[in-house]
Parts: structure tokens; sequence; C-alpha cells
């Protein structure tokens, strides 16, 4: 006499959560990929830090940029063709010179971003000042 059991094994896997696993793991890895890539064309800035001691005064040249879009170099009028051929003079022969850029907040970003584009290109490191928070 044969006896058979009442409970049947199924042969049969399912697959609903093991999809809703990998769905969840595609729209994260999406998500994350979008977030992560650097853009490659952006220019290094080293900004501000209230508690960061100033550098030496010796090797900082000021650039100013007011409402008028005027130029300035360490306080004196300088006309913006001429800019360049003036930071170049100023930061031969010194180790590790900064620019310091003083833009007013009315200043278009295009003439701040001409001013970075020369610094980028002479390799010099810059600081844009701000004004403390209260």
């Amino acid at each position: 006499m044969a006896i058979r059991s009442r409970n049947k094994v199924s042969a049969k896997f399912e697959m609903s959560s093991m999809t809703d696993l990998v769905f969840l793991l595609l729209i994260f890895f999406m998500l994350i990929t979008t977030l992560v890539v650097p853009n490659v064309n952006t220019l290094k800035l080293l900004l501000p830090n209230s508690n960061t001691a100033k550098p030496t005064e010796n090797l900082t040249v000021s650039v100013g940029i007011n409402e008028n879009l005027e130029y300035f170099l360490d306080g004196k009028p300088i006309v913006f063709d001429q800019l360049e051929g003036s930071i170049t003079s100023f930061i031969t022969g010194k180790n590790d010179p900064v620019v310091v850029l003083h833009a007013a907040q009315s200043v278009p970003v295009e003439q701040v971003v001409k001013v970075m584009d020369i610094v980028n290109r002479l390799k010099v490191k810059m600081v844009l000042a701000t004004n403390p928070e209260k």
C-alpha cells in the first residue's frame, strides 16, 4: 500500500519579489550616477573661510570690480586689457601668489568669470572675497 502525502512540493519559482528588487536597484543607481558625475570644465577656486589665516601681504594682489564695471588692481584703476599683464608682472618670482577678487553684488557674473579665466590661465590661486554672514 502506497502512502501519499497531502503536501505537494511545487517546482515553481516565484520571481515577483526578485523583479521588484531589481527595479528598485536600477532606479537607485540611475539617480546616484546623475549626482556623482563631476563637471570637468569647472574652475577650481579657493573659497574664503572665516577661521583661516590671511595669506601674507607680499604674496597677494587684490583685483576689484565695482558697480560701474571699473577694474582696480590693489586699489588703483586699471583697464581690463592691461589686467593680465599687470598680474603676470606681479606674480613673477613669487612662490604661491594669491589673487583676491573683490566684486560688488550687482556685477554680472560674466565680468567675474573673465577675471577668473585670466587667473586660471596664469595658473595662480584665487580667492573670491565675501562679507561674513551676520
